[in-house]
């Protein structure tokens, strides 16, 4: 069987992703199978990488969806790939300038002169039984296909011994390293400025001048501080340091370290992780911009804010009228982890939910500095998805919370996703064991690396905890009773929530997954009349063997806490405009799956699964959440409307129980007991038990 190298030029971008998504799938039968594959893009002489897989690998297609959020459900494990696996994450959209690969690498150097500027193309590791088996397959395509024998490029390899028996794997390792320490060259960190540096990119703060970049109209500021000391050494498990008076001047031109997460998905992280990212343009608007804060998601155990998806040039440039910021905090066993119980645990009160005071102090930082940037402090919407939803609707029931921001957006989070305090303890225990430590002081010992590799047993465990004292004991009995009525909402959910996590999976290790979670969750806490409930829901309508637990998960962590948390607001007389997302992605299984609208809110058509979604629904969307953040009401005249149809958002009320349907065709108002988002009877029961 031949071994290649093939670079496939698309006239079409959106066909480099179709054609991605096919070749993930098994092709024998078509004689040939492909071990890597890579979507690339050549720009005025650089090179991007921007998707890909590697054959197999656990996080295969979802290029920043697998950085991000692949550790969600735990169960990845190994290595995720050398070049198109887990490194995908840290390196889609990053540029290598041709000219320097071309120098040192033999591969690149060829892949480079096949490339046509300004064009998408596939890069693919192929092995070919039949004679052009891949050229055909692609014969319905706008492409054309060039191969490189692999054998060839790894003999003209430089010092490398015996290079004609270098196999493909070896030679695209060659290639991996080159492309990767390319890349960790680009983490560089911020200084302190001691001469000359432009003004008009510089802003006071009470912590410093920070001097951001430029780029068209858009200026970014990247790694403020937003804490007097980072939270290493003693700090470590501590509340956030307030931020103190500084007269310096510095950089504000890199991202930070992500908070320590599992390796494979981030390469750049540390324990000093508390920095934020502001974006703005540079006109000088009459008065305060309100301000848009963006907290990631990733199951409280991954993200940051240096994602790719998360680099707002492109929304800045569509929406001008408003400023976002996009804020860390710590993860894991780092960020969510109960100590106050053990022996030497007396000091550590509050380390069970670091993260979100974290995220308190980034919002006082806020509040206290972003007047210099031309935002308005008494106009801030804290705005998040998943883990950042979670949190967005859990910051509301902290004590002083309120003076920082009056409204919030919540795509697919609730504060459902808790646990108890008993739930906590044994998270702790169990870590403890594994670490043979008996008390804090042994766990300071143990380096965030190893935290983090013995917190794998962790994985859909840790959340935030309902403490009684820095959240509530009963979240949704604290909305219910109107301790966030002053707050307005924008919340909603997607119809096929956990499919995201299938997909991730894989179908096998999903139903497993499922498995273990019903027998230690749902058996151990239902009643038997719940029971019976739950096995009638989960027998309606499906086909494929995983969709029930897909649809009972997608209910049970999602869907019905999101209609809960709507109404409970609503009851205590709040404001709450709720949102049903039904826009499908044509690769398999997804549909409209977690995080499936992420690409379209953050304008990043590039990222989205296989297919860019219809511009003027994305836009609109996006119009939509930037006017509830200015005005407070999500609802779109004539004219502001992309498509020139006025969009009429009401309220949820507790009688017509009215969202907004958003269809990719047909953005439209429709009753919640008509749809039946939730299942009344057998699934909404489910919230009171939250993160089962």
């Amino acid at each position: 069987m031949k071994e290649n190298i093939i670079i496939v030029n698309c006239k079409v971008a959106s066909e480099a992703y179709q054609i991605l998504s096919m070749l993930r799938q098994d092709h024998e039968e078509d004689g040939f199978s492909v071990s890597h594959a890579a979507v690339v893009k050549m720009d005025n002489g650089d090179i991007s990488l921007e998707d890909g897989f590697v054959a197999g690998d656990a996080v295969s297609g979802h290029g920043w969806k697998g950085g991000l959020i692949g550790s969600l459900v735990g169960l990845l494990g190994g290595p995720l790939g050398v070049l198109f696996g887990g490194s995908v994450g840290s390196i889609i959209g990053s540029s290598m300038d041709m000219d320097e690969l071309k120098d040192k690498s033999v591969l690149m150097g060829k892949a480079g002169e096949c490339l046509v500027d300004g064009e998408t193309a596939l890069l693919l590791m192929v092995r070919e039984e039949n004679e052009n088996a891949l050229e055909k397959k692609l014969k319905d395509f706008q492409v054309s296909v060039t191969e490189m024998d692999a054998a060839e490029i790894a003999s003209e390899i430089d010092n490398v011994k015996e290079e004609k028996s270098k196999t493909i794997l070896e030679t695209i390792k060659d290639f991996a390293n080159e492309v990767l320490g390319k890349v960790a060259d680009q983490h560089d960190t911020n200084k302190k400025i001691a001469g000359d540096y432009d003004k008009s990119l510089a802003v006071k703060c009470v912590n410093g001048t920070f001097v951001g970049k430029k780029t068209e109209n858009v200026i970014s500021y990247k790694g403020i501080p937003f804490v007097g000391e980072q939270p290493v050494g003693d700090l470590r498990w501590k509340a956030p340091v307030d931020f103190a008076e500084d007269d310096g001047v510095y950089e504000a031109y890199y991202n930070a370290k992500s908070a320590c997460q599992n390796e494979e998905m981030s390469d750049y992280q540390g324990e000093d992780c508390l920095y934020l990212n502001i974006w703005k343009t540079d006109e000088a608007p009459a008065e305060k911009k309100p301000v848009m804060v963006w907290i990631h998601g990733g199951a409280y155990m991954a993200g940051g804010t240096g994602v790719p998806l998360f680099d707002c040039h492109d929304f800045m440039k569509e929406n001008p009228d408003v400023i976002v910021v996009t804020v860390a905090y710590r993860l894991g066993v780092l960020g969510f982890l109960h100590l106050s119980h053990l022996s030497d645990g007396k000091d550590y009160k509050d380390s069970q939910n670091l993260g979100l005071l974290d995220q308190m102090m980034a919002l006082k930082w806020v509040h206290e500095n972003i007047s210099g940037f031309g935002g308005d402090p008494d106009n801030v919407t804290i705005w998040g998805e998943s883990a950042g939803a979670g949190s967005c609707t859990m910051l509301p029931l902290i004590e002083s919370s309120h003076q920082y921001f009056k409204r919030v957006i919540a795509q697919s989070g609730a504060p459902t996703q808790t646990i108890s305090p008993e739930e906590s303890i044994v998270c702790t225990s169990d870590l403890m064991d594994a670490l043979g430590c008996k008390t804090v002081e042994d766990l300071k010992k143990v380096d965030s690396k190893k935290l983090v590799e013995a917190s794998a047993i962790l994985t859909v465990r840790l959340f935030p905890e309902r403490d009684g004292y820095i959240l509530p004991s009963d979240p949704l009995e604290a909305y219910e009773n109107g301790a966030a009525k002053d707050i307005a909402f924008l919340q909603g959910c997607n119809k096929d929530e956990m499919n995201f996590f299938v997909s991730v999976l894989g179908e096998t290790d999903f139903k497993l997954w499922a498995d273990d979670r019903k027998a230690n969750k749902f058996d151990k806490q239902l009643t038997d009349e719940e029971k019976a409930l739950v096995e009638e829901f989960c027998k309606e309508g499906q086909t494929e063997s995983w969709a029930p637990d897909s649809r009972l998960f997608s209910q049970s962590w999602f869907i019905a806490p999101a209609v809960r948390l709507t109404e409970n607001q609503t009851k205590a007389g709040g404001k709450s405009y709720t949102y049903f997302y039904r826009v499908e992605s044509s690769a398999p299984i997804l549909k409209s799956a977690h995080g499936e609208e992420l690409p379209i809110v953050f304008k990043h058509p590039e990222m989205t699964d296989v297919r860019p979604y219809d511009e003027t629904f994305s836009k609109t969307m996006r119009k939509m959440w930037v006017q509830f953040a200015k005005t407070g009401d999500p609802s779109l005249t004539a004219e502001q409307s992309p498509d020139g149809k006025a969009k009429n958002w009401p309220l949820y009320d507790m009688e017509n129980k009215t969202v907004m349907v958003l269809d990719e065709f047909d953005i439209h108002t429709e009753k919640e007991t008509d749809i039946k988002i939730v299942d009344r009877e057998r699934s909404y029961f489910l919230t009171k038990y939250y993160m089962l």
